[in-house]
């Protein structure tokens, strides 16, 4: 099989932050392979080691970048992918997607795999613009997969259980964190993503115009989440609290 699995330079959360007349400021030298990522690329080596076939990585971002796709490919992905940026623009999920689909366009692969999102944003919605500009069968939040000859078996974490979806391939998923423990590099993985071979295509190469990459959203200003109010103790009898809670749940809450 054939996995393409898109990945994205995050600043490490880990990391300090702080925020400062409504800006965020992080420390612009701690980027590090998103986590959503990562599990992505650890679940199609374990296909890959099952069943054979291709592991390619494709990161958009500047030069910085490269350093978050060795790593991908000392992981064990077979070869990657560049697509490469001044670092200066401001995306949002719209602008990435385009920028994938452009990409994806005229290549064949049977999964495209992504982070359900990344950790910078949140957002989660860059794979289901992918999958519908290319026109895919598509699944979120995937916390299994398992492959079977021209389909993909895909277990996700639904709102009340999981449920198990299959998909015709080509298609696109997108990966919970909550799907493996992606390994650890070893040495020997790290020589060898040196000799891996890693293609750099420059974005204005892709022919998308200035709109298709002006995002479509922005970002006001950044705050403190407010303190959490205090919650209310209760004293006295039981029948008494209880008599107490369910009266406030009815009056106050409004969910009796």
């Amino acid at each position: 099989m054939k996995f393409y699995v898109c990945i994205k330079m995050v600043p490490d959360v880990n990391a300090p932050l702080q925020i400062k007349d409504g800006q965020l400021i992080q420390d612009s030298d701690r980027q590090i392979l998103n986590a959503y990522d990562a599990s992505a690329v650890e679940e199609a080596l374990v296909l890959k080691e099952a069943h054979g076939g291709e592991v390619e990585v494709v990161c958009i971002g500047s030069s910085k970048a490269s350093e978050t796709i060795r790593k991908a490919l000392a992981m064990g992905a077979d070869k990657a992918t560049h697509i490469l940026t001044s670092g200066d623009e401001e995306y949002d999920s719209g602008s990435y997607a385009k920028i994938l689909a452009k990409f994806f366009e005229d290549k064949s692969y049977d999964v495209l795999s992504l982070g359900k999102q990344s950790q910078d944003t949140d957002a989660g919605l860059t794979g289901s613009m992918v999958a519908e500009l290319l026109d895919l069968p598509y699944a979120t939040n995937a916390v299994g997969l398992e492959a079977e000859k021209d389909k993909l078996i895909v277990r996700r974490q639904g709102d009340t259980g999981q449920e198990m979806l299959e998909l015709p391939t080509p298609c696109a998923v997108t990966c919970s964190n909550d799907m493996n423990e992606p390994r650890i590099p070893n040495l020997k993985g790290i020589m060898a993503s040196k000799r891996k071979p890693m293609e750099q295509v420059e974005l204005s190469a892709l022919g998308l115009n200035e709109d298709e990459l002006t995002a479509k959203t922005t970002v006001l200003r950044y705050e403190e989440k407010p303190e959490r109010e205090a919650g209310k103790k209760f004293e006295g009898e039981p029948d008494e609290i209880a008599k107490e809670v369910a009266q406030l749940l009815d009056t106050e809450a409004n969910v009796i």
